[in-house]
């Protein structure tokens, strides 16, 4: 039995048995819509007993959650509003049946028939703000539908039947322009190898971005008065796109025209050319760059250069001393900051243009990213030009050589007090033999250089012909690949004619201060070991036809040294962040590092501070270890610690294990991405060396100095004669020799 009938707000639950559970479904926009046109549809609910006259919702849970969020917000009275439900008296499988089927058997709107629903709803002159806000959503949601419902016709039809996603749709609504939807749509609308990216970018590459420098120079205003026409990405945050380019261009090209003008005026150079990039490097390359003469230093900034330097360095030996306070450090430091700055400043000299040199070379306005105009610091001539100042001795000797050219005061070039003059010198446009300089490969029928456009453009031709040859053959790639790296890694000159290297990597420390290590020294003699018979020729293409007919293995050899000689230490300056793909390596390779590194006074121990040492000392052997040595000098204890962590101190079996073990946390490798560090603490497994034990104290017998008398030490010593009241070096028989090793001073 069923029956529709109204029940106030207060007296509606939600059921257990409705099977749609809250969640994020856009609640919000649906309370808009209630709000705006009130409950459209009826609940359905079932009479409960307590309280009595109320009623569960098993069918309808967001429209009423959504009133229920209307009644929190006040814009709805619980106890007053009228809420219709048809209601359902039945035992529960039959109910939870009831709510599975009014949520199961609902069919959403297409994307299509949404957006044609809000196209045919709105008309022409529809108040988008105000359907935004009934709706629940934003003013750029219904403006991209709109967008999608004015798709070209067949863009729109493919999505109506499904034949494109929603989000290629979007890729083609980026731009409202039927005709350059359309023109993508027929290159890549019947293929389903395309994202809607690729759509996206393709229909972008026609147009000119809002942030594009030449539009920051032009100006949206002006771009519109000229006719230009703004595309709105509705779909994206990539900004808008102007779809008339070439109105932005032409107006750019007026603008830095007229300012090239005006600068090349001003300053009386041949020629300013205007340039919409922030790079001279193609506009450049068939001129000679000329090299002006910097200004040189006064005597009085010469000796104010000396100073600085002087005292910079007495700051610097100041400031190393571990003794400094903080504040003290602090001022230091500033100074030292300050004088750097000033002697920056004194060496960036200025550079000088002589006023008679202006009329014969030129430079170009270039466009920064922000849109701004600017003049490139760099001077260029169309003949070579050598300028160079002339020396005061050498006045008398240049008089009536038509090559020198004397500054005057007025034109600016000649700094006060200075006197300078300019020797101004032109270049010549044939080789060393005399002959044209024109390269027989690089001229054009008839013996005319080709421009240096076209020769690159060629080059690059060329190179791709070979690129698509080589593809036919991997096993002559390989070979290529690896020579190409090993012969660079031999020192000989560049010129393989490829992008593939591994150069020695740039370490944050020169490799003269770097200590002494096994690892370094293995590396060393696995270079000494490989074959370098190939490398016997100083001809590159001989030495790879020597290569190429080495055996695999021979190969494989050069390959793992390469690599392993190119990893890098840091791949950021001043970062102490570990390469996580370094982290993997080490982990499948089980890397144990305290077998290829121990910390020595030189490498670790002198580096760091006393109570750094006491620290690790705790750390391997507890207090009673690093007790006995608070008292003795930061000297002694490194030379201790230097004993002790290789081994060579007597000392319990766990102690000298832990110490065998232990690497500084910079030094071990953390792959947090692996099974290799099951215990969190950031090392690798398999980190202790079982083969630094042999030719050492045996593991049934040893002795923590000042330790228990609990057992004979090796060679027959007591333990009991080793231990002292006294504090005592590690490793160290009796207490009359305790500091004789520890000999360097703090």
């Amino acid at each position: 039995m069923s029956q529709i009938q109204t029940v106030k707000l207060a007296k509606l639950t939600l059921s257990d048995i409705n099977v749609r559970k809250a969640g994020d479904d856009l609640l919000e926009q649906f309370a808009a819509d209630i709000s705006a046109r009130g409950i459209l549809q009826n609940l359905i609910v079932t009479p409960v007993r307590k309280p009595r006259g109320s009623f569960a919702v098993i069918a309808g849970s967001r429209r009423f959650r959504a009133l229920m969020l209307l009644a929190e917000r006040g814009d709805v009275a619980v106890a007053d509003y009228d809420v219709p439900v048809l209601v359902l008296t039945a035992d529960d499988a039959t109910l939870s049946e009831t709510s599975l089927a009014e949520n199961f058997q609902r069919l959403a709107m297409t994307p299509a028939d949404e957006c044609r629903a809000f196209q045919h709803f709105l008309g022409e002159n529809g108040d988008i703000d105000a359907v935004a806000k009934r709706f629940g959503l934003t003013r750029r949601f219904i403006e991209g539908r709109l967008r999608l419902a004015s798709l070209a016709e067949p863009i729109f039809d493919a999505l109506a039947s499904g034949k494109i996603t929603l989000d290629l749709a979007k890729a083609y609504a980026s731009t409202a322009s039927h005709e350059r939807q359309l023109m993508v749509w027929n290159s890549y609308g019947n293929s389903s190898y395309h994202s809607a990216d690729t759509i996206r970018r393709v229909i972008a590459n026609e147009a000119m971005k809002s942030n594009d420098p030449i539009a920051r120079l032009v100006g949206a205003d002006a771009y519109a008065v000229a006719g230009g026409v703004v595309d709105r990405d509705l779909f994206s945050d990539s900004g808008d796109r102007w779809t008339n380019p070439e109105i932005a261009q032409t107006l750019a090209a007026a603008l830095m025209e007229a300012e090239a003008k005006r600068v090349g005026d001003e300053l009386g150079l041949a020629w300013i050319r205007p340039i919409a990039t922030n790079s001279t490097w193609e506009a450049a390359r068939s001129l000679f760059r000329v090299n002006l003469p910097t200004q040189p230093m006064t005597d009085e900034e010469a000796t104010r250069l000396d100073e600085i330097e002087t005292r910079i360095g007495v700051l610097q030996d100041e400031m190393e001393n571990e003794d400094l306070d903080e504040d003290a450090f602090k001022l230091l430091d500033a100074e030292h900051d300050t004088l750097h700055e000033e002697l920056e400043a004194l060496q960036r000299r200025p550079k000088i243009l002589p006023a008679e040199l202006a009329p014969r070379i030129g430079t170009f306005l270039v466009l920064t990213q922000n849109g701004e105009m600017e003049l490139d610091d760099s001077y260029y001539s169309e003949t070579p030009l050598t300028v160079s100042m002339i020396e005061p001795d050498e006045r008398g000797d240049s008089e009536g050589d038509d090559a020198t050219i004397e500054g005057g005061d007025e034109a600016g070039d000649r700094p006060e007090g200075l006197g300078i003059t300019f020797r101004i010198e032109e270049g010549s446009t044939t080789g060393s033999t005399g002959k044209p300089a024109v390269d027989p490969d690089a001229a054009a029928p008839g013996g005319k250089a080709l421009s240096q456009v076209l020769l690159d453009q060629l080059a690059v031709q060329r190179r791709d012909v070979l690129g698509a040859a080589m593809i036919a053959n991997p096993g002559l790639a390989l070979d290529y690949m690896l020579f190409a790296m090993a012969d660079g890694r031999s020192g000989a000159s560049s010129g393989s004619g490829t992008t593939i290297s591994a150069s020695s990597p740039q370490d944050p420390v020169l490799s003269n201060n770097v200590p002494a290590s096994r690892a370094r020294d293995y590396l060393a003699e696995v270079h000494d070991g490989l074959d370098a018979t190939w490398q016997e020729s100083g001809d590159k293409v001989a030495r790879f036809e020597a290569f190429r007919i080495l055996d695999d293995e021979v190969k494989a050899a050069w390959l793992a040294w390469v690599v392993a000689t190119s990893l890098q230490a840091k791949e950021v300056y001043g970062s102490h962040r570990q390469n996580p793909l370094q982290n993997r390596l080490a982990s499948i390779l089980e890397v144990d590092v305290a077998s290829w590194w121990r910390p020595t006074s030189e490498n670790f121990f002198d580096r760091v501070s006393k109570g750094a040492l006491l620290s690790l000392l705790d750390e391997v052997g507890g207090p009673a270890l690093s007790g006995r040595h608070a008292s003795s000098k930061k000297t002694e204890i490194s030379a201790s610690c230097q004993k002790l962590f290789a081994g060579e101190a007597m000392v319990e079996v766990e102690v000298r294990q832990a110490a065998l073990a232990w690497v500084p946390t910079a030094m071990r490798f953390n792959d947090t991405g692996s099974d290799a560090d099951d215990d969190g603490d950031g090392d690798v497994e398999g980190a202790e060396n079982s083969e630094a034990d042999d030719g050492e104290i045996g593991d049934d017998l040893a002795v923590l100095i000042g330790g228990p008398d609990d057992g004979e030490a090796e060679d027959g010593v007591d333990a009991g004669e080793i231990a002292t009241d006294e504090p005592s070096g590690l490793g160290h028989e009796n207490d009359d020799n305790v500091n004789d090793e520890l000999v360097a001073a703090e």
